[in-house]
């Protein structure tokens, strides 16, 4: 019997569930997708159904190796990354959520923060884990399950529950609750794992009350993480390696290399500097973070993380209504009048790095009577390369070098209008590459490099390909100006004095 020569990668993101399957030269075979609907319960909340995340994980990847005309037997094994910080507990005997997951948007828990904050706990929090105390992570969302969940806090205490960021879950379900673990990328966006030490950390969960027993096992990127049930694709398949969404895009990108830099633009913006084996403190308000762990050693990042991006294309085409869809964009951004300088800061879920203003609220500035739909689509496309400038600015102020080139990925890469406005605003080059879902590819890669079928780090830096270079073109004096207007309009957001 032929060796097994294919991938299934599962990216479960924050507005679709997607399965692809790629082959041993890493190029996608055969994807199916579902969209995931996002609950809004009050002002500041995100929710997703935990079972309708399972349900479209089944049919996706079962669609996608039909599509490939492929059978689990040709599977090498699967590759998981999803959506991070969104937090989910669930009944060990059951495996049952006790409550609708909470996304990494959501900001509920916003008052525990800002408390933990008043106390003084900002600098052991970052000491340890590398994050900013915000309602971002997982910890405080736990916390808030706990406490607002009847009946949780005593079945958490007696291990009757088990808390998983999305890829934890998927494990628990597709291994039939015979797994509970997750890996070092995803652990170390809880605010309960200490980076340094590679463990979870007892200080940190007495301050966010949190038991121990609720905890997953936590292992490197590439690792063996268990066989699916038989009854997932027709017969067992291992998993073989999971990270989050943006540590999996770095592994598509194959940023390796310290000082080499990705940037992936789908709901929200997340910017990743590979440092190395040296975990870099940010001292402009950035995250310090594990890029991957192969062997138990882990390799660290800056990271610069965005809210809004994509979403705010949604906004327009889901709450203003319009654009029909986010293709449009493309058309109309070229369409708008230059001339006008109107400024869309969209802090819908308050604002990332390097603000950390959870409060902050969406502004739009320099609206005239002239202004149409063009240039709200403008305004929309621009914000994400301004936010992307602000995270380069902080970078630098941190000491790292300016980047040769930016690689770039997720699904507003296509907008090559918006490619352009980034390397104009942010004065560097863009790199966008053959293959742009790059995080499902990061996932192939990760189970690749276990199983063998990939053989190195180093063969699939030489795999990489780009499609596409956008040199900059903008003269320095308009990219001046027009940065000058976007910091102002930050600061009128967050009620700063001009």
């Amino acid at each position: 019997m032929p060796s097994p020569r294919f991938i299934l990668a599962i990216d479960q993101g924050t507005t679709s569930t997607r399965a692809m399957i790629f082959d041993a030269a890493g190029s996608p075979r055969a994807q199916a997708q579902r969209e995931l609907r996002q609950s809004y319960p009050r002002p500041g909340w995100v929710e997703h159904d935990p079972e309708e995340i399972w349900q479209a994980t089944v049919e996706t990847s079962r669609a996608a190796l039909a599509e490939a005309k492929l059978a689990a037997r040709d599977l090498a094994g699967i590759g998981i990354t999803n959506q991070r910080e969104t937090t989910i507990l669930w009944d060990r005997a059951s495996g049952r959520p006790i409550a609708p997951a909470i996304v990494w948007q959501d900001r509920r828990s916003a008052p525990l923060c800002e408390r933990l904050a008043a106390e003084g706990h900002a600098e052991s929090i970052a000491a340890k884990t590398g994050l900013v105390i915000d309602p971002y992570f997982s910890a405080s969302k736990i916390a808030w399950l706990l406490e607002s969940v009847p009946g949780a806090r005593e079945a958490a205490e007696h291990g009757r529950l088990a808390f998983g960021t999305v890829d934890c879950f998927l494990l628990w379900r597709l291994t039939g609750g015979a797994v509970h673990a997750t890996d070092a990328t995803n652990a170390a966006r809880t605010m309960l794992f200490d980076i340094h030490r590679q463990e979870w950390d007892e200080e940190l969960l007495a301050l966010f009350g949190v038991p121990r027993a609720l905890l997953p096992e936590v292992r490197d990127t590439c690792a063996e993480f268990g066989g699916t049930n038989a009854d997932f694709l027709g017969s067992p398949v291992p998993i073989a390696g999971m990270a989050g969404d943006q540590q999996a895009a770095t592994v598509g990108q194959a940023c390796f290399a310290p000082g080499m830099i990705k940037s992936t633009y789908g709901t929200g913006c997340f910017l990743v500097l590979n440092t190395g084996e040296k975990a870099v403190r940010s001292t402009h308000r950035l995250l310090t973070t594990i890029a991957y762990r192969f062997e138990g050693r882990p390799v660290f990042a800056i990271e610069g993380s965005i809210f809004v991006a994509g979403a705010a294309i949604q906004w327009l085409r889901d709450k203003l209504k319009v654009i029909a869809s986010a293709a449009e964009t493309e058309a109309l951004a070229g369409a708008a009048d230059p001339a006008q300088r109107i400024y869309l800061v969209p802090a819908f879920t308050g604002l990332g790095a390097p603000w950390w203003d959870a409060a902050a609220r969406g502004a739009l500035f320099g609206l005239t009577r002239d202004a149409g739909v063009a240039e709200l689509a403008r305004a929309a496309l621009e914000a994400s390369a301004f936010q992307t400038r602000d995270l380069l600015e902080a970078m630098a102020a941190d000491g790292a070098a300016a980047p040769a080139s930016l690689r770039v990925d997720g699904g507003m890469v296509a907008n090559g209008w918006a490619m352009q406005c980034l390397a104009d605003i942010a004065g560097v080059p863009v790199e966008r590459p053959a293959v742009t879902e790059t995080t499902a590819l990061g996932a192939a890669y990760l189970a690749g490099l276990t199983t063998g079928l990939y053989p190195s780090q180093e063969a699939l830096a030489r795999q990489w390909r780009r499609e596409r270079l956008f040199e900059p073109n903008m003269g320095a004096e308009e990219r001046k100006e027009r940065y000058a207007g976007w910091r102002e309009a930050v600061a009128r957001t967050l009620g700063q004095p001009r």
